[in-house]
């Protein structure tokens, strides 16, 4: 490897830390707000799961999009000095919002920058548009279908605890759905494995050797919700309180399990056109084994340092949140990520949680969301990727100058 190549590694690395502790307030600041578990001991239950990933997400289907945002033909001969400047653009931008404590997209910051060194080096035809305009629509996407979900899981919720009929029924075909699907998919991840190994198949075997098994962990978490929500009628309010407290460290461990395998994959993919580009390996699929366990490491090590400022603001300034809120926005959250990971979307965990908050906060009634911080939140979004494709595209020009 040439100096360069392994400068640029190390600066992924570095931004896969600051994205660890830049967006660990999307894992715990609800578990922190609601007082579940102690700052301390939640960056470290964030940063477990967070790493936990690395066993779930084997397809990288969003490494693979990120690394393919920018076309290496049109930036023939710069595509190393491109990378490079995207991540100094994006670890500037991360850090700055870090500073001022706006919860703004490690994502969309790292594609911006990919994106807008690549445009400074071969004209927009050099950036590969579909995944651009898909990834910026995402922007409005993520947290309006983490907002709705969350919404339906806090009247689910809400109702079950009244007792109502309704979300009896409702529980009843989320169980029945779920366990047919589990029941396809493992009988034909069963057969894959067997026409591959020519021996039989253990129950564990099949559970981790399918390629859907981010399907199978959804349909998990969906099958306790289900459970809980039917045992939910029978508890008074400080029972239920407790019980939510207990569930809230499954949601936000599932919530880091999405964070991870979604934040992570970002940086495995900007390593690996490094790679393609350095003349390391050919392909996407050569992909080095160290590589996703670096950036595993890497985002679980920024997770534990932890992003107090952020935290703040999600946890208390959006809307005031119980368990039981807390326990509806991270599952909405979690499945949402789980969601895009598997149509191989890079999205913000940053805007799904906040999403999610806002869902929950509506529940209750629309004026104990406080909107005018959404909007400054929107706002700081939406500027993201053009203002950290301009300072990429900035840094591109000034070391192309050596």
């Amino acid at each position: 490897m040439t100096p360069f190549l392994i400068t640029i590694i190390a600066l992924a690395l570095i931004f896969d830390y600051i994205n660890g502790f830049h967006d660990a307030a999307n894992s715990i600041a609800t578990v922190v707000s609601t007082k579940v578990l102690t700052p301390f001991q939640a960056v470290l239950w964030a940063a477990l799961f967070n790493s936990v990933a690395f066993f779930i997400f084997k397809d990288h289907g969003v490494a693979d999009t990120v690394a393919k945002t920018v076309k290496p033909d049109h930036v023939t001969g710069n595509m190393m000095i491109v990378i490079f400047s995207g991540l100094i653009a994006a670890i500037f931008w991360n850090l700055l919002t870090w500073w001022f404590g706006i919860p703004s997209s490690s994502s969309h910051t790292l594609i911006g920058g990919f994106a807008g060194a690549a445009v400074a080096a071969g004209g927009f035809d050099a950036i590969n548009s579909p995944i651009v305009i898909r990834t910026a629509a995402f922007i409005f996407l993520a947290p309006l279908i983490g907002m709705i979900m969350a919404f339906i899981m806090s009247l689910w919720f809400l109702s079950s605890f009244k007792k109502g009929w309704t979300s009896k029924i409702f529980s009843i075909a989320v169980i029945v759905f779920v366990i047919v699907f589990l029941w396809f998919n493992l009988e034909y991840s069963a057969e894959v494995l067997k026409k591959k190994t020519h021996y039989d198949t253990y129950f564990i075997q099949v559970i981790f050797y399918s390629k859907n098994f981010k399907w199978i962990l959804m349909a998990i978490i969906l099958l306790t919700m289900a459970f809980f929500s039917l045992y939910l009628s029978n508890l008074n309010a400080h029972k239920a309180n407790q019980w939510f407290k207990r569930l809230q460290l499954v949601s936000s461990a599932a919530f880091s399990i999405g964070h991870g395998g979604n934040d992570a994959q970002k940086v495995m993919g900007i390593i690996t056109a490094a790679l393609i580009a350095g003349g390391q390996i050919s392909k996407f699929e050569q992909m080095p084994g160290w590589v996703p366990i670096a950036c595993y490491a890497a985002i679980g090590l920024g997770t534990m340092s932890g992003g107090w400022k952020i935290v703040k603001t999600m946890g208390t300034k959006i809307t005031k949140v119980t368990p039981f809120e807390g326990v509806a926005a991270e599952t909405a959250g979690a499945l949402t990520l789980f969601i895009t990971e598997a149509l191989k979307i890079p999205v913000s965990t940053t805007h799904t949680i906040t999403g999610a908050i806002m869902g929950v906060g509506a529940t209750k009634r629309l004026s104990a969301v406080r909107w005018g911080v959404t909007f400054n939140l929107l706002w700081a979004w939406i500027l993201t990727i053009p203002i950290s494709g301009l300072l990429a595209a900035g840094v591109y020009f000034i070391v192309s100058l050596f």
